[in-house]
């Protein structure tokens, strides 16, 4: 598991490479959740997500050999872009696999970065390991990776950072990447803070895993936070958000899309619904503010259509 020095070493290490990004109040959703409420902004990162920090934290740790394969993903679009840039920025050949259901925009943004596209029908998992094994590709796991996590979990030494009031983290919870870094960082400085993680009714992964006691696979997970429709629990997350995070949260559909518009309209900030998934929590009254509370806004690469 990561220590505290192995984060601060990351952050120390992307430092300079991505971006430092602000965080946004609103008196408007204050007053409507009843208490102060920090949006750590990360929709503004590179790439528009908060992907890029673990995915460039592992491209830095790829040995020559690893590098001179070239690398490959499984994405539904946040980890593509993000690997399709760090892999550039590198010098790194790269593949990703999405879902030919995926929103174009983020199949377009990691062709734009440079990366080769696999879409594919079914079973992404399969097809990821399969293209790469008989390319001999470098696997690089969106979210079940040690050195993803560690990158992600500077986001959480930032947030601190920028709220160090913060008693409470709001974080949008897939298959448990973001969640994990960010938990670890800041249990591991403060274990006093509450991390509290949220994902959809329709692909509650990680609520079902915690549930089994083991990380389970989902059949199908649909949702139009499609950032958030992981169909697995990582091994290595399940650990860590068994250890570090105190709850999680389940949120309905229309929820998404509801605080997606809310945030928007409040803020200004152009989210994508996985996103919104914290603010759903609370427009369900599914969680209440009890003191200073950070959410991590992930990312920004949305589908307009969908908000109509």
């Amino acid at each position: 598991m990561p220590t505290l020095e192995d984060i601060s070493q990351a952050a120390a290490q992307l430092a300079g490479r991505i971006h430092r990004t602000p965080v946004v109040t609103s008196s408007a959703l204050d007053a409507l959740f009843g208490g102060p409420l920090t949006l750590k902004a990360e929709l503004f990162q590179k790439t528009g997500s908060f992907k890029v920090r673990g995915l460039l934290h592992k491209t830095l740790q790829l040995t020559a050999e690893e590098r001179e394969r070239g690398v490959i993903t499984v994405s539904a679009g946040n980890a593509a872009g993000a690997l399709a840039w760090a892999a550039r920025n590198a010098q790194v050949p790269a593949t990703v696999v999405m879902a030919t259901t995926a929103v174009q925009a983020k199949v377009d943004a990691a062709r734009a970065y440079g990366a080769h596209v696999e879409l594919v029908d079914g079973d992404l998992i399969a097809a990821y390991e399969s293209i790469r094994d008989e390319r001999k590709l470098t696997g690089v796991h969106p979210f079940d990776d040690l050195d993803v996590i560690t990158g992600h979990g500077s986001l959480g030494l930032e947030l601190l950072e920028n709220a160090p009031d913060t008693r409470t983290v709001l974080v949008p919870v897939g298959g448990g990447g973001l969640i994990s870094g960010v938990a670890l960082a800041i249990k591991l400085t403060d274990p006093s803070i509450r991390i509290v993680g949220v994902e959809p009714e329709n692909a509650d992964v990680v609520s079902r895993s915690l549930a089994a006691g083991s990380p389970q696979k989902l059949p199908t997970a649909k949702s139009i936070a499609d950032g958030l429709a992981a169909p697995v629990c990582g091994t290595h997350n399940f650990g860590i958000i068994q250890q570090y995070v105190d709850e999680m949260i389940r949120v309905s559909e229309d929820a998404l899309l509801d605080a997606t518009r809310l945030v928007m309209s409040r803020t200004k900030l152009a989210l994508e619904p996985a996103a919104a998934a914290p603010c759903a929590a609370l427009l369900e009254g599914k969680l209440e503010l009890t003191g200073p509370t950070a959410t991590v806004v992930s990312g920004g690469n949305l589908d307009v259509s969908k908000l109509y």
